[in-house]
This record gives structure tokens, sequence and C-alpha cells, in this order.
């Protein structure tokens, strides 16, 4: 199994370990012509704009889309959640619009404000350490979309079908165990 990080911006490396420490083949990925050798694909952090700009550039909007409409799972964390919204607050133009979610931007501050939390995620067996920074929040949700987990009852992960999204950083801890579950994801993807 082979599971791409895009390579745009963001934590890159630290995704790729956690993905390994899962048992998959962790893949850089900076050209679209990857995209078709992956299973599965992680958006990581950043600055979603800049992210944003560095997709139209490179001819990344459209291949995920398509990779998305393959029902291979996507996983996008703090700014690749905003990546992968439908709306922005704010007026901000969507960018993928895969994951029926309305989001806010920078929504807990600015970079001072950041924190680590444990967080109860509906499907992990133990609590998960969260580490937020410049987090975005989801404040609306459409009727596909599940709610796995929530902050002083503001939501922060999220799935729909085979999209998954994550205010939070899950790569900057050695708990690995939402990128376990979005592992299980792709397998579940992959069954005839």
């Amino acid at each position: 199994m082979r599971v791409g990080v895009l390579a745009l911006q963001g934590a890159v490396a630290e995704h790729i370990r956690s993905l390994e420490k899962t048992g998959v083949e962790g893949v850089t990925v900076k050209h679209v012509e990857q995209l078709a050798d992956l299973d599965g694909l992680i958006i990581p952090g950043g600055e979603s704009t800049t992210i944003g700009k560095l997709m139209r550039k490179y001819g990344f909007i459209e291949a995920i889309r398509d990779f998305s409409g393959q029902g291979k799972p996507i996983f996008g964390t703090c700014a690749g959640l905003i990546v992968m919204a439908k709306e922005i607050e704010g007026g901000e133009e969507p960018h993928l619009a895969l994951m029926d979610i309305k989001v806010s931007r920078n929504a807990f501050g600015r970079q001072r404000e950041s924190f680590e939390t444990d967080l109860d995620v509906k499907g992990l067996e133990a609590p998960l350490r969260a580490v937020f920074i410049r987090a975005p929040l989801i404040t609306a949700v459409g009727d596909g979309v599940e709610v796995l987990s929530t902050y002083k009852d503001e939501i922060v992960t999220a799935r729909q079908g085979h999209l998954l999204v994550s205010s939070f950083h899950p790569e900057l801890t050695d708990d690995f165990s939402l990128h376990t579950y979005f592992v299980e994801m792709i397998k579940q993807a992959k069954q005839p």
C-alpha cells in the first residue's frame, strides 16, 4: 500500500514518518503523475492560501479531484482541512471543494495561542494527543459528514465517506492512531 503526502508545503517528513509507523509506504508527492500509483493521499498543514496557489500552478486541483472521484481516501490536516472544504468563511474562494464543510481559518488565534490536548476521537480506542497550531475550525457540516471529535463544543475532526479532516497536527506526536484510522479507510476503499 502506497500513501502519498502532498509536498508543496508543510510537515511532509513528519507525515511520512507517521505513515511508516503504521506499516505502509509513505511517498513524497511533488508531481501530478505520482497520484496514479497511490492508494491514498494526505494534504498536510502549512498555509492554505499558499498551498492552494501552488496546487493551481502545478495542476493538482483537477488531479486531486479526479483522485477523490475514484473513491481514493484523502486526509487533510490543519491547512489541508481548509483546502478540502467546500466553503471558507470570510469569502476566500474554495480550493478543492471536496468536503461538505464550512471552515473558519485561524479560529484558535495566532501562533502564540497554539496548544496540545488529549482528544476523544470516534473510532479510536484511546484519547489522541492533538497539537493545534493556528488551527482552523469546522463551523458547519453537511448531511453526509460525520463529526468524529470536538474540542470545547467545536468540531475538529470529521469524515465524509473516503474523506477525513482534522484541525490539528496528528503527525507532530508519537501517537499515530489517526494515521492508522486513515490507513484502515484506505484498506476498506480497496475492497471490491
